[in-house]
This record gives structure tokens, C-alpha cells and sequence, in this order.
């Protein structure tokens, strides 16, 4: 047996082993049946597939004992499916390795486990997602809007905060009783106060950030390349709806499997064209009312 042959054998069983033990620690922390069962079974067919590769390499290899830990931590902040999921991708091209090297039944087995025993698994928290989604995105879209037209027509930044806040929280409060209505009258009982909690949390939770600047940059700050505070203040808004934008639709991209790419560009450019739009209709605003602050 070549060296390249014994190399990449002896990657492809480290993986195996690795990976089983992440399935099992899993398995041991999750509280649903199914799931554990599940979780369980893959486990075993990891190993299963390790101890096939030992045949041929005559060598004992233990997990990667750090990626065990790190996966298992992501699963206990981010849940399991996107543990696993961002898991399996990283070994995406395990199955077109294994065929390279004749082993077309582990292969198709981990083309299997990956795309109906994985399918099968079902975690609460993604079945929200959806109202998530919806927090966020109309806070994202509303909030940085009305920030972006208040910043113009204020100037002030404690009085454009407390604008935001005022608006932010009561808009919360609202978006979280329409998805406690909207969830009852699907006929959704079991699931509506669920659903109103995490729209009003997303909710909740972005407007604080997207206010921060705001609260952070005082009205006496010096100008930074020609930037009066006020435009730096709403720079720092626009930057963290961008980060929010980007990091929560990574999260959907693992778990759903869709494009981060396309999901963020849409997404980036409706924040940008609303902000556009609403600092304009500011600058109209204030011109027209006569206001001075």
C-alpha cells in the first residue's frame, strides 16, 4: 500500500472516529427520544465505517478530541442541526474520496445518513425560525429606516436614541401580539406564545444594537474624515445591521442548506435602499415642517 493511499486512509478514519464520538456526545445531551435515537444510530455507523478503515490501515486512531469539544459547544449555543450540518459540509467531498479508493459502500452509506437520517432529525428551535426571521427583518428594514430619517430631521443623538427606543420597543411589543394572532388563527394554539416570544425577542434584540451607536457616540464627538457624529453614528447602525444580516443568514445557510450569497445581497440591499429612501425623506421633512434642533 502507498504512502498517499495510507495517508488519506488514515484521515478518512480519524474523521470517522471523530465524528462518531461527536454523534454519541450529542446523543447523551439530547433530551428528545427520536432525536437520541437518531443520533445514536449514526454514531454507530461511524464507527462502524472506522473499524472497516482500521482493517486495512492496522491502526488504532482516536477522535480529534478538540473538534469534538468545539462541535459539541456550537450545538449547545447554536443547536445540534447547525452543529452537525456545518460538521458534515467541512467532509463534503468525503464520499468522492472514498469511491476514489474503491470503498463505494461507506460511501454511498454516508450519502445516505447524510441526506435521509440527518433529514429526519428535528429540533424546536427551528421550527420558529420562521418568526425569527420575521423580527428581525422587519427591525432590521423599520428600524434602520426610521433611524436613518430621524438622524436628518434631528440631528440630536440622545433625542434620535429615544426616538428609536420608543419606537423600537413599542414596534416589538406589536410585531410580537401579530404573531401570537397570526399563529392562533392557523389554528397553531400549542405554538403561538412560542412563536410571539422569539418575534418579540429577535425583535427586541435588534433594535437595541441597531440604537447603540447612537448611545455610544456623543453629540460632542469630533468629525472623523469630514463625518459629523450624526453620520457617524448611522454608519455604525448601518455596519451592525450588515454584520446581523450576514451572521444570521450563515445560520440559515447551514441549517437550510440555501445560498448565503443570494439570501445576503437580498437582503443587504433592501437595508441599504430603505435607508436610502428614509434618510431622504428626512432631509424633505425637515425642510418642509421647519424644523430646527
Amino acid at each position: 500500500m502507498g504512502d498517499s493511499r495510507m495517508d488519506r486512509l488514515l484521515r478518512l478514519q480519524r474523521m470517522e472516529a471523530t465524528e462518531a464520538e461527536v454523534y454519541r456526545r450529542l446523543a447523551r445531551i439530547q433530551p428528545d427520544p427520536m432525536n437520541k435515537s437518531i443520533l445514536e444510530g449514526i454514531a454507530l455507523e461511524e464507527e462502524r465505517h472506522e473499524s472497516e478503515i482500521a482493517k486495512m490501515t492496522g491502526q488504532v486512531i482516536e477522535a480529534d478530541i478538540w473538534k469534538v469539544r468545539k462541535q459539541v459547544m456550537l450545538a449547545r449555543l447554536f443547536g445540534f442541526t447547525f452543529s452537525i450540518k456545518m460538521m458534515e459540509a467541512t467532509e463534503k467531498d468525503a464520499s468522492a474520496e472514498y469511491r476514489e479508493l474503491g470503498l463505494h459502500d461507506i460511501a454511498d452509506e454516508e450519502d445516505a445518513h447524510e441526506e435521509n437520517m440527518i433529514g429526519m432529525l428535528d429540533e424546536e428551535r427551528l421550527r420558529y425560525s420562521g418568526s425569527v426571521v420575521l423580527g428581525m427583518s422587519d427591525a432590521l428594514v423599520e428600524l434602520t429606516g426610521a433611524l436613518a430619517g430621524l438622524t436628518f430631521a434631528l440631528r440630536d443623538l440622545r433625542l434620535v436614541a429615544l426616538a428609536g427606543l420608543v419606537t423600537g420597543i413599542a414596534a416589538a411589543f406589536s410585531m410580537g401580539a401579530s404573531e401570537f394572532l397570526s399563529s392562533r388563527a392557523e389554528k397553531k394554539d400549542e405554538s403561538a406564545i412560542k412563536a410571539a416570544i422569539f418575534t418579540w425577542i429577535s425583535y427586541l434584540i435588534t433594535v437595541l444594537l441597531l440604537v447603540s451607536p447612537y448611545l455610544l457616540i456623543g453629540n460632542d464627538t469630533a468629525d472623523f474624515q469630514g463625518l459629523g457624529p450624526h453620520i457617524q453614528a448611522l454608519f455604525g447602525t448601518l455596519s451592525i445591521g450588515l454584520i446581523i444580516v450576514a451572521l444570521f443568514n450563515y445560520y440559515v445557510s447551514v441549517v437550510e442548506g440555501v445560498s448565503f450569497k443570494t439570501r445576503f445581497s437580498e437582503m443587504a440591499a433592501i437595508l441599504g435602499v430603505v435607508t436610502l429612501i428614509s434618510y431622504g425623506i428626512g432631509i424633505a421633512l425637515r425642510g418642509f415642517l421647519g424644523v430646527e434642533v
